[in-house]
């Protein structure tokens, strides 16, 4: 995995063996993620029925690792010792197949509550996933794995507005675009106008109260055990952090924690959260 992935500083405060279960879930569930990017066999942008097929094909892929025949990818034979071992959830790789599904010819969210079930897919999901390697006794810690994927998916997609306009896509709800009058075409042209600025603020807004809704709900005795979890809170939060310090312009580069700035808030968060001591990175 590499420095630049913003996972990778959490995944350090692991024990090797949750370590090694952590990096095989995240490298599966992010080649299924990759099923709706990548392009044809030929070099040209996959079509929609290229990536259903390949859609079909990682729900295949699921079904094999869970029912325990022989997996197909190298992706699917690294998680599946793992599946038993830390009693993985089927349902929720289920639903992160069915979550990039919704990206298939669609790319469009009318509503914050359709994209709010799509970041439950593809990013609470994960969560649910992972927070049974990290060990927990306190069912809320389902409901902070929850609310912590949202926020970070939302994070990333105010982030990502720029990059995923050029691939088509805006996650952006809809009907947010039409309550503060600003349309698609005003997006692409990157101007910081008083319409987009107020809706680049909103889902940021959005996005903290979901930090906010993670940290309420978070047993304090459970946090230790989730420091991992908590680090990828401080880092996506610092990401949310620069945005706004940025002016909300996230079109003239993808705004990212510096490498340096990403250990020096895991390791503040590492000893801020096993010592209890105050509010590790809001």
């Amino acid at each position: 995995m590499s420095r630049d992935t913003n996972f990778y500083y959490s995944f350090l405060a692991l024990p090797a063996e949750k370590r090694r279960a952590i990096i095989a879930v995240w490298d599966f569930c992010r080649a299924v993620d990759d099923a709706v990017d990548e392009p044809s066999s030929g070099g040209s942008m996959a079509t929609p029925q290229d990536v259903s097929a390949a859609v079909d094909r990682w729900r295949t892929e699921v079904a094999a690792c869970f029912d325990g025949r022989a997996p197909r990818t190298t992706q699917g034979e690294r998680l599946q010792p793992f599946i038993d071992r830390f009693g993985l959830p089927r349902e929720a790789f289920e639903r992160l197949v069915d979550g990039v599904e919704m990206d298939v010819g669609r790319r469009r969210y009318e509503t914050f509550a359709d994209l709010r079930e799509y970041c439950l897919r593809v990013a609470s999901g994960v969560g649910l996933m992972t927070i049974e390697i990290f060990g927990y006794r306190d069912p809320r810690v389902r409901d902070y794995a929850v609310d912590l994927g949202v926020a970070l998916q939302l994070t990333n997609i105010v982030r990502d507005v720029a990059v995923d306009l050029a691939q088509g896509r805006v996650y952006l709800p809809i009907e947010d675009l039409a309550r503060f009058g600003c349309t698609e075409d005003d997006l692409r042209r990157g101007e910081l106008s008083a319409p987009v600025v107020a809706l680049l603020r909103h889902q940021c807004e959005r996005a903290r109260e979901y930090y906010g809704r993670a940290r309420a709900v978070l047993p304090r005795d459970e946090a230790r055990g989730l420091v991992a979890a908590e680090i990828m809170r401080a880092i996506y939060f610092a990401i949310l952090e620069a945005i706004e310090r940025a002016g909300y312009d996230v079109f003239s580069r993808v705004i990212r924690v510096p490498r340096p700035r990403r250990a020096m808030i895991a390791a503040s968060t590492w000893v801020k959260t096993m010592v209890h001591l105050g509010d590790a990175g809001r």
